[in-house]
Parts: structure tokens; C-alpha cells; sequence
């Protein structure tokens, strides 16, 4: 009983703190907070180990995880209660001033950063000693065995054991919904906020002055399974460490330009889109994509040339590195010398697929940079780029064990025929995509259960700095068959054979898959 005394008033209070978050602040919940600050105190194996057992749902696992924590500790908070009050509840108080004072230093924290996990801490401090207080006596149960705990109760009728058993169950369960209902309603209510979104749909992207190529006629093979050569907003990939999603009012956003540069520039939401933007199409790809990972997406930006707002800050002759900041605290280094490569299409970002960028994804603003892995370039909810040097400044990941450049490498994917799936003997297709963004692919080449290597068909790319997609006809005997693929870039170089891990500048090897044809 006094485990589940801990257990529920530890979720009222999550609860609570959930439900004050909504009105104080929403990016400072108790879990937001806690979980933000393990993501950026895990070690970089933790965070590997993560990515590569829950691809996107890693932020999930690790809410679910920090809830099976709490309520064991919290249970053991009951035991303590019971057994030397009042320092369980001592400590649950303690517990939420030090999350809330933690919670103050969060880059995106706000005034009242520390209401809701103090809120939280005091919720369940005294639910946890009114909890204790209503367990009954074990006296009432068995008359003549001694108690050993005396309790802050009015001795009982005899016989009335089982009702206080009742009510102590029905209290404790009371508060346990509560404080669930409390949170999925705080949760809720943030997530369907409409402030942003509303402010997002209202938003008429201005007609660009460049305009992307339209998709060529051939960029598509319409093959079951294949990946859509442009990935719709909704299923793009979405790797960052926020937990809770920033929201940006673009009334308020700027971007700072300062640091190694003759004049600090800053521009505003308004004054970016006066300025003539341009389309252009990137393929990007997280560091963290395993071989034949779907951790890569192909969309259509609209933006403008970071060059030139880098030219109007002037930077110095020996500055290398951008550090760019988002609002939440994240930071990537990226080599200056690309973003200022007028044959690179680095932009601020404030549309996608001819839509303002959705919340999730950096509205209102984000960088895009093709050519490097997101971690050094791809900054969503930007609002900070500092010219400075590698050997004077690191970036988020950077401090993590991952390598300070990351140019994107040569890859190729298999998509059909689907892993796990079975196949029936006969004529049927091999096909995938292949990438290596600002260089473009000129071949990829297909082999089936160590024969030789057969020219696949490229579909027609968009540009140099999106994915392309490939198929081979195959005649499927029965059978198990092993099918790998390898690619060639437009530069000559073949994708390497050698299998290393994403860590710590991304993942090498030939996509490879197992077919049982029947």
C-alpha cells in the first residue's frame, strides 16, 4: 500500500506540473525538462544505442523510460514516508525545486520556468502524506498482532478494516487518474495549441525570384514500395532534441549575425521575406541513417542565400566555421566556405514543398545546406549564426564525439522488394535510391547472390543535390537469394564496401537484403 501511496501521488503531481506548464510554461514541463536535460547529459553511446533500436520514436521511449523511473523511485518515496515521515514528501518537495531550478537554465527558459516542476514537487508532497495517512491500521485486520507503525489516524471500529482498505483504494485511485487525466489534458492542450499554427496557416509565402525546376517527367517510376522521389511534409524524417516543439511567434523572431565579422547584421521575419527568395530542391539525410535506414528525405525550399547575408556581415579573412544556435539551445558547426559557395544552394529556409515550413520541421525559420549531414548544417528554429573558427568554438554534436565536418557520403537503398516480405517466382523488379547530394549519381549496380553486377536503370534526378531513384528487372527463381546494391557518383567514386557505423561521420557499406521466393 504505501508503494502505491508514492506511485499515485507521483502522478498527480507529474500531472499538475503538466497542467501548470499549459499556462506558465509550456516548454518547461517536468518531463520536458527532465528529459531535455538527460538527452544533453547522455553520453554519445546512449544516444547512438537510441536512434538505432527507436529511429523516431526515440523521444517516446525515452518519456516512457523516465516514467517507469519515476514511479519506482516514487514507490520507494512511499516506503520512506511511511517509515520516517515526513521524508518522503520531504523529498518529493526537494525533488521538484531542483527541476525547476534546473529547469531556469534550459536555453528555452522563460520567466516562470520553474512553476510547473515546483508545482509538481509540492502536489506530491502532500498527497503522498495524506495517502499514508489513510492506510489502516494493520491492528484492524488482525486484532492481536501488534502494530508496528502508528498512524495519524482515529482508531477504527473492529470490523471496519475492509472500508478503510476501500477508501484508502478508492482516494489513491482518484489521484492516480487525476493526475493522468491532468497530464494528457496539459499534453493535449499544448499540442493542439493553435496560436502557431494558426499564425503559420495564415502566412502567404511571397513568389520566389529563382524558381526550382519542376520535377522531370522521368524523376518518378511509380513503383509499389518505392520511395516518392519528393517526400510529403508529413512523412519527411524528423531527427532533433527537442522534446517539446518550439513554438516561434514569427512577429518576435530574428536572426543575429555576429562574432569574426566587420558588421553585426540582424534581420527580421518581415525583412527576410522582402528579400527575394529562392526555390531549390535538397535531399537531406541524418548522420545517424544506418545503411539502408529511411532517416532521408526530398523536398522543394524556398529561402534565401545565407552567402548574402554573410557578405553584408563582411567575415573576417581567417574565420572557417558558422556556429548556427536554434532557440532551443541545439548548435551545428558548418564550414563557412561552403555556405559562402555561390554554386550551394545554403539558405535560410521559410517554406517546404510550397508551404511554410511546418512547426515541426523549424517554422519559421531553418537552415538548409546541401551536401552536409543535418547535424553541421540543417538547424531548425534558427536565430543565431556566429562566424568563428574550429579551433575556438564546437557545436552540440561536435561535443558529443562526432566529427567536426560532415560531408554527406555516397549511398545507395534498397526498397523493393520490402525486407521480410515474400515473393512469388516470376518476373518482378530490384529497385531503390541513391544519393550524394551536391555531386549527383551516375549509376548504381545491382548484384544477386554473388553474380555478377548488373547496370540498374537510373530514373532522371532532379538536380545534383537530390536522390534518385533506380530499378533492375529480375527474374525470381525459388528460393532464398541475397540482393545487395552499390553506387557510383558523378565524380567517379564507387560506394564503398566497408561497414563502419554512423558514428562519427555517418555510415558506410552496400545495402544488402534477404528474399525468400516461394
Amino acid at each position: 500500500m504505501v508503494a502505491a501511496a508514492g506511485a499515485s501521488a507521483a502522478l498527480l503531481g507529474a500531472g499538475a506540473g503538466e497542467l501548470v506548464a499549459v499556462f506558465t510554461a509550456p516548454a518547461s514541463s517536468p518531463f520536458a525538462v527532465v528529459g531535455g536535460t538527460l538527452i544533453d547529459l547522455a553520453p554519445p553511446w546512449a544516444k547512438d544505442t537510441a536512434i538505432a533500436l527507436f529511429g523516431t520514436g526515440d523521444k517516446a521511449a525515452l518519456l516512457i523510460g523516465i516514467a517507469i523511473v519515476l514511479m519506482s523511485a516514487s514507490a520507494l518515496l512511499g516506503v520512506l514516508e511511511d517509515r520516517r515521515p515526513p521524508l518522503g514528501s520531504v523529498v518529493f518537495g526537494v525533488l521538484g525545486v531542483a527541476v525547476g531550478i534546473v529547469a531556469t537554465a534550459r536555453p528555452d527558459a522563460g520567466p516562470l520556468a520553474w512553476m510547473p516542476s515546483v508545482a509538481a514537487g509540492l502536489v506530491a508532497a502532500f498527497a503522498v502524506r495524506l495517502l499514508i495517512r489513510l492506510i489502516p491500521d494493520p491492528a484492524v485486520a488482525s486484532p492481536e498482532a501488534p502494530s508496528a507503525v502508528s498512524r495519524e489516524v482515529a482508531a477504527p471500529e473492529p470490523g471496519t478494516g475492509g472500508i478503510d482498505r476501500r477508501r484508502f483504494f478508492l482516494w489513491t485511485g482518484l489521484a492516480a487518474t487525476a493526475g493522468i487525466l491532468a497530464a494528457a489534458g496539459g499534453v493535449a492542450v499544448r499540442a493542439g495549441s493553435q496560436a502557431i499554427g494558426v499564425v503559420r496557416r495564415a502566412i502567404v509565402l511571397p513568389t520566389p525570384s529563382a524558381t526550382a525546376p519542376s520535377v522531370p517527367a522521368g524523376a518518378e517510376l511509380a513503383i509499389a514500395g518505392l520511395a516518392p522521389v519528393v517526400t510529403p511534409n508529413a512523412d519527411f524524417y524528423r531527427i532533433d532534441t527537442a522534446l517539446v516543439v518550439p513554438q516561434v511567434d514569427p512577429a518576435t523572431w530574428s536572426l543575429r549575425i555576429h562574432g569574426l565579422v566587420e558588421q553585426e547584421v540582424v534581420v527580421t521575419w518581415d525583412e527576410l521575406l522582402a528579400l527575394p527568395l529562392e526555390e531549390s530542391w535538397t535531399t537531406l539525410t541524418c548522420v545517424s541513417n544506418p545503411v539502408g535506414g529511411d532517416l532521408i528525405g526530398n523536398a522543394k525550399w524556398l529561402g534565401y542565400p545565407i552567402r548574402l547575408l554573410l557578405a553584408r556581415a563582411r567575415p573576417a579573412a581567417d574565420a572557417d566555421m558558422v556556429l548556427s544556435r536554434s532557440i532551443d539551445g541545439f548548435s551545428a558547426s558548418t564550414p563557412i566556405e561552403i555556405l559562402q559557395d555561390d554554386t550551394v544552394a545554403a539558405i535560410l529556409a521559410v517554406g517546404m514543398n510550397d508551404e511554410p515550413l511546418p512547426v515541426e520541421h523549424g517554422f519559421p525559420v531553418r537552415m538548409v545546406v546541401p551536401g552536409l549531414y543535418g547535424y553541421v548544417s540543417a538547424t531548425k528554429w534558427v536565430t543565431e549564426l556566429e562566424v568563428t573558427r574550429f579551433d575556438q568554438a564546437s557545436a552540440y554534436w561536435t561535443d558529443r564525439g562526432w566529427s567536426e565536418r560532415g560531408p554527406v557520403k555516397l549511398q545507395s537503398r534498397i526498397d523493393v522488394p520490402r525486407r521480410g516480405a515474400g515473393l512469388s517466382a516470376g518476373d518482378t523488379v530490384i529497385a531503390g535510391v541513391a544519393w550524394q547530394q551536391h555531386i549527383g549519381v551516375a549509376g548504381v549496380e545491382v548484384q544477386v547472390d554473388e553474380r555478377t553486377w548488373q547496370q540498374a536503370t537510373l530514373a532522371t534526378a532532379i538536380s545534383d543535390d537530390t536522390w534518385v531513384q533506380w530499378s533492375l528487372p529480375w527474374a525470381a527463381a525459388s528460393g532464398r537469394h541475397t540482393v545487395r546494391c552499390r553506387a557510383t557518383g558523378a565524380r567517379g567514386e564507387t560506394q564503398t564496401a566497408d561497414i563502419r557505423p554512423p558514428v562519427p561521420d555517418g555510415a558506410t557499406g552496400w545495402d544488402e537484403l534477404t528474399v525468400t521466393v516461394s
